[in-house]
């Protein structure tokens, strides 16, 4: 009997773990023909952002599935088409770090010859410009888009228009340039360096960090070409003009020693360039080209004074410097003082000794005969914002841009000269001192108040004291004892006044 009560229950398992896996195939199958579907995207592909996607939403894959091409969620609004490193979700390209879309449904995705970004609003948002026939993403995470009439011919890659990551057997020319995330920093190349380069408004930008080539083993040619760089597989970042043997070769931490996984070379939004190799689980940082933290232009933020080994304080040597804050001593200045807008060319001057520009060697300077001179050829120029002196070698170094940060020397003869735009940092004092009055002023009411109660008080004690004598003396009402208003308690008065 036993037995037979426990057969259905058997069979009842078998089929359920029989359509189980059944089910599991299917899916798996699906799985499979929807990765090898998006391995290439053709003419007539459209995709729209899914709501429900918090992160990234896959439109392209490799055929290893280490990269993928996609829409990288932005702030939880914005929208940006990246091409990701799958293992560590690292963004190694965006098509427009400038400009992003909106995460709406009414943003579109499109492959039409050209890759389109739309939306209602914009029209086109931004496009390849191409007349191709498919778009592939190859093992390398280059995006291609590719026409097919006899044998593949690439149109466009992403690989000719990097944003902030270079990766390993990438090419970088001069026509080209990586940007930092924020946008701050910027990384070109000249006619025989790479430099690093600080962003500022009307299109200026100026140079913090150059590594020129050694031309070690070939020397850079005049009229041969321009110089270019690629990231190598053997840990370094190769400098060429023709040829396979670099004119300069700076080394990674790893340099000739092999390591499993990929590389990436970042400008990162402190304005540094970092080298990274893929380990399998992490990215193990191998090469960073400013080793210092007072070496990087923006370390302690604007009018920031950075002291080796002691961390950042203030140029003025008064405003407390605030890292857990913003990490700004005075609020970041744009542009220049020229503006003919009232109150906008006016100007406060800080000083000091003992500093001098982080990016000094890289920087034009003239001779004048003392302080004051060199002082004079600022104030005077209302698109110079500051000038440091040295007064053992009379160089005047002028400065062209808003004030980041400077380095503390410890160098008396070296002095400083630095314009603040009226009203710049007044702001936060201004809301202390409303707050300081508005407390005075509560404190002085409620002064008035208690005094004026005491005064209340003793008038109307006074007049039923006056009272009580006259009915006392009739013979028909005693006072009986009573407290002065000093021997009150402040708990007493509180209890009468309400």
């Amino acid at each position: 009997m036993e037995r037979l009560a426990t057969t259905p229950s058997f069979l009842i398992l078998a089929i359920y773990l029989l359509c189980s896996i059944k089910w599991i195939q299917i899916q798996t199958g699906a799985a499979a023909a929807a990765a090898a579907a998006t391995q290439e995207l053709l003419k007539g592909f459209t995709a729209t952002p899914e709501p429900s996607i918090s992160s990234f939403q896959p439109l392209l894959t490799d055929h290893t599935g280490n990269y993928s091409m996609g829409f990288l969620r932005v702030n939880r609004t914005l929208l940006a088409l990246s091409v990701l490193h799958v293992p560590s979700a690292e963004p190694l390209w965006q098509a427009d770090m400038a400009r992003l879309a909106r995460w709406s449904e009414s943003t579109q995705l499109f492959f039409n010859g050209s890759l389109v970004i739309s939306d209602p609003h914009t029209k086109v948002f931004w496009s390849t410009g191409t007349n191709g026939d498919r778009v592939l993403l190859l093992n390398t995470s280059n995006l291609q888009i590719q026409n097919l009439d006899q044998s593949p011919t690439v149109l466009w890659q992403s690989f000719d228009f990097p944003t902030n990551t270079l990766v390993e057997n990438q090419n970088f020319t001069v026509n080209m340039s990586l940007v930092s995330s924020n946008g701050l920093y910027s990384m070109r190349l000249g006619e025989d360096f790479i430099g690093l380069y600080e962003n500022f408004e009307e299109d200026i930008k100026q140079i913090y960090w150059k590594h020129g080539a050694l031309e070690a083993k070939a020397d850079i040619v005049e009229g041969q070409g321009p110089i270019y760089i690629r990231l190598e597989a053997g840990g370094f970042l190769g400098m060429y003009q023709k040829g396979s043997t670099p004119v300069d070769v700076e080394a990674f931490y790893s340099f000739q020693h092999p390591v499993p996984g990929f590389r990436r070379l970042q400008l990162e939004p402190d304005g540094n360039l970092k080298g990274y190799y893929w380990t399998g689980t992490n990215w193990v940082l191998d090469y960073q080209a400013i080793k210092d933290q007072c070496e990087l232009p923006g370390s302690c933020g604007s009018y920031g004074l950075c002291r080796p080994g002691s961390g950042c304080s203030c140029i003025d040597n008064s405003t407390e410097y605030n890292s857990a804050a913003d990490g700004e001593c005075l609020p970041p200045e744009t542009g220049n003082l020229c503006s003919r807008i009232e109150g906008q060319s006016k100007f406060r001057v800080l000083r000091r000794k003992g500093i001098e520009l982080l990016n000094k060697e890289l920087m034009g300077y003239e001779t004048t005969s003392s302080l004051e001179q060199c002082e004079r050829s600022c104030e005077n120029n209302c698109s110079c914002w500051g000038a440091v002196f040295n007064n053992a070698s009379g160089f005047c170094y002028r400065v062209d841009y808003p004030i980041r940060t400077v380095l503390w020397v410890g160098d008396e003869t070296k002095v400083g000269y630095f314009k603040v735009r009226e009203g710049t940092g007044k702001k936060a004092e201004s809301r202390f001192g409303l707050v300081v009055g508005l407390l005075g002023a509560t404190v002085l009411a409620f002064g008035a108040g208690v005094v004026g109660f005491g005064i209340y008080r003793a008038w109307t004690w006074r007049r039923k004291r006056a009272n009580g004598l006259r009915e006392d003396d009739a013979g028909e009402v005693n006072p009986g004892p009573y407290k002065t208003l000093g021997a009150a308690s402040f708990r007493s008065i509180e209890i009468e006044m309400t």
